[in-house]
């Protein structure tokens, strides 16, 4: 998009400056609303001046973006009255965020500590940082200017939010994970929500560092992917399963072929040899629409060593667990869920999904033959988040799927700023699949177990 359509539609935007050294958390950036006339003349002096040198894609280079930013500062040099050095700065940043990125929200992006923005109102932005929820003097002019953030994030990815199809969900160039909802589905106008991701992927390093689980938890989780075990990561909402997905991906040996099947892509794989496919949603006429479930059905056919699965949410459950049973192991996805055997429970109810008539002891047959391992990991009121259970999956007693705890994480109590106490624990017991990781590991006659069996960790 050129540079005179974006300014054209910018003359209402709000006011809040991107993060150079985190500003917008001070009242620079409140201080932009006394300047509004200032900034749309500023726009429209920018717009009726604009050239081929000032034609920029989404991902504006920081030389134009420079360009921008210093043709911004010789025309408020021009404008009569007085602005602080502060006030300057504000205005143009603001500008240069309209201009080349997200507008208000941009500086939000830009900050390393914030892990999600919600937009839920002009007036109403909320960041969570460390964990935490926090209200951020962040402003949209109004309703049309959030919307117009939300139809450039789509855009580019050919997805669309209008009264016909209120939610949508995508992703943006730097991986975030966005959601928007829209009237008549949100009463109070529209709303965004945006994951971010870790611009360098997250290593095993780092969630022992963070203390999601321990070196010996990682160990074990590492020969258990190099042995091909399909293993699935359940937790709630922002418990952070998709990181752990990440990591997990990471053992992958990678002389492997690995399909990623996802709703919005978000899995950012380090290997080389590695196939991403993205559901469709329907088009403007309701047609086109490719599920995850066509998705996981095809992926047999590429010559998978290994299928990655996102999420799933419905009756791909079955064709996922059918591909585990059939020669594809090493299988790994995620499902949310409250515990292990709720997310056994959920699988169950998503393979009724697929519509198929199946009685519920061939279901729970067919998981307890396909699945080795569940992870589950939650978050904790201070924020934190933690493997709670790693799972083995042993078979069917009865009519029950049977399940043993190898590792779980035992809360002690809370610390003098509020932070969650515990400890990691191996529960001793040596879990049926451990001869397939032994003849998997590089070095068969040592048995990391015996190292743990036993230990607190």
């Amino acid at each position: 998009m050129s540079i005179y359509r974006r300014l054209s539609h910018a003359a209402s935007r709000a006011h809040v400056a991107p993060e150079r050294a985190k500003k917008h958390w001070t009242g620079a950036g409140l201080a932009l609303g006394r300047h509004e006339s200032i900034r749309q003349r500023l726009l429209s002096r920018l717009a009726e001046e604009a050239d081929e040198w000032l034609l920029l894609d989404e991902a504006a280079d920081d030389s134009k973006r420079q360009e921008i930013r210093t043709r911004l500062y010789q025309l408020l040099a021009e404008e009569e009255g007085s602005l602080s050095p502060m006030e300057r700065e504000a205005v143009v940043e603001s500008l240069v965020a309209e201009i080349t990125g997200f507008g208000p929200i941009q500086a939000l992006l830009d900050d390393p500590e914030v892990t999600e923005i919600m937009v839920n109102g002009p007036d109403q932005v909320y960041v969570e940082r460390g964990g935490k929820l926090h209200r951020v003097p962040v402003r949209f002019t109004d309703q049309r200017h959030i919307m117009r953030v939300i139809d450039k994030i789509l855009a580019p990815l050919g997805r669309r939010v209008d009264e016909a199809s209120p939610m949508a969900d995508a992703r943006m160039p730097d991986g975030s994970r966005v959601n928007a909802v829209i009237p008549p589905l949100s009463f109070r106008g529209p709303v965004l929500t945006i994951r971010k991701f870790s611009r360098r992927p997250f290593s095993i390093e780092d969630l022992i560092r963070f203390g999601t689980l321990s070196r010996s938890m990682a160990d074990f989780l590492r020969a258990c992917v190099r042995a091909r075990l399909n293993i699935v990561v359940s937790g709630g909402t922002g418990s952070g399963k998709t990181t752990t997905l990440n990591v997990l991906s990471s053992f992958i040996p990678p002389d492997e072929r690995i399909i990623t099947i996802e709703d919005a892509a978000e899995l950012a794989l380090q290997q080389e040899h590695v196939v991403s496919l993205e559901a469709r949603p329907p088009n403007i006429e309701g047609r086109g629409e490719i599920t995850i479930r066509q998705l996981v059905k095809n992926s047999l056919r590429m010559r998978p060593d290994r299928i990655i699965v996102g999420e799933v949410r419905a009756g791909e459950a079955l064709d996922m667990l059918q591909a585990m049973n059939t020669g594809h192991e090493g299988s790994l996805t995620t499902v949310h869920a409250n515990s292990p055997r709720d997310a056994l429970s959920r699988l169950e109810t998503m393979v009724l999904m697929a519509g198929m008539d199946l009685p519920l002891r061939a279901i729970r047959e067919q998981m307890a033959s396909a699945l080795d391992l569940i992870i589950h990991q939650a978050r904790f009121p201070d924020g934190s988040r933690r493997i709670t259970h790693i799972t083995e999956v042993q078979g069917m007693e009865g009519d029950v799927i049977v399940l043993q705890d190898l590792f779980r994480f035992e809360c002690t109590g809370r610390g003098p700023r509020g932070e969650v106490l515990g400890e990691f624990v191996n529960t001793g017991v040596r879990p049926a699949f451990w001869p397939r990781v032994q003849a998997a590991c590089d070095d068969p006659a040592t048995d990391p177990w015996r190292a743990m069996e036993g230990a607190r960790l």
